[in-house]
């Protein structure tokens, strides 16, 4: 039995499915994976690091620079949901999957129709006035220039959690409670190497943990099953 009909059959055989996933999900909708070999972590943004801008002290220093970097570089607005976003959406339509775990940013599981989304990172589409706390969508910031500003006055901040913030602790009791209680715990296009959200997946009880990521992950041994291929070509064949 090949790997796609061994992870076929554990989904066929469960309804209480798990998704944990990461960049590798996007990368398909056009969007960059921020660690691989030509990511966006690989090279230098005015002599700065992407992890010292999009950090929360080099925001409140210097939010012109952290504004002119998060526009050209981490807002894709044209982006559509990926092979994988729709396959998922299609397993919680049929009552198996029970909840999306995701390390990514930017909604797609949510505009594919997925409805039980973690965002442990948050979102670009969620855009908050620090002073009055105005909701904002993605496109204002898109199209704002240089610092974006509230009606009030105020400086608009992404809901997404920068270097040296720590997660939202309902988002994390939520993703520790799916991985837990799930049947089968799919992680995909991740490398596991971003913590604390990595080692989440140390609260999976089972034995159907299957990781399906092109390159090499520090939890490879403990996968039940592992598929060292592209996301969309192991679920299009959900499709």
């Amino acid at each position: 039995m090949s790997n796609i009909d061994e992870f076929l059959n554990l989904v066929k055989d469960s309804d209480n499915i798990v998704f944990f996933g990461g960049a590798g999900v996007s990368t398909e909708s056009g969007i960059p994976d921020f660690r691989g070999a030509d990511g966006l972590y690989m090279s230098k943004y005015n002599g700065l690091s992407p992890e010292e801008i999009i950090s929360h002290s080099f925001y409140l220093r210097h939010p012109d620079v952290f504004y002119e970097f998060y526009r050209e570089k981490m807002l894709f607005p044209e982006a559509k949901p990926s092979t994988t976003h729709l396959a998922l959406v299609k397993l919680e339509k049929m009552g198996k999957l029970k909840g999306v775990i995701t390390q990514n940013i930017d909604g797609l599981h949510q505009m594919a129709g997925s409805k039980n989304v973690v965002e442990l990172h948050g979102s670009v589409h969620r855009n908050y006035c620090t002073k009055c706390h105005k909701f904002y969508d993605m496109e204002y910031i898109f199209k704002s220039k240089d610092i974006p500003k509230c009606s009030c006055g105020g400086v608009i901040k992404p809901d997404v959690v920068l270097y040296e913030e720590g997660l939202n602790e309902d988002d994390i009791y939520k993703a520790v409670d799916l991985i837990r209680n799930a049947d089968v715990l799919i992680i995909g296009g991740t490398s596991l190497g971003v913590y604390p959200a990595a080692g989440f997946v140390n609260e999976y009880r089972g034995n159907k943990m299957v990781l399906i990521n092109k390159s090499k992950t520090p939890y490879d041994s403990k996968a039940d099953l592992l598929i060292n291929d592209a996301l969309g070509e192991v679920f299009k064949h959900l499709l």
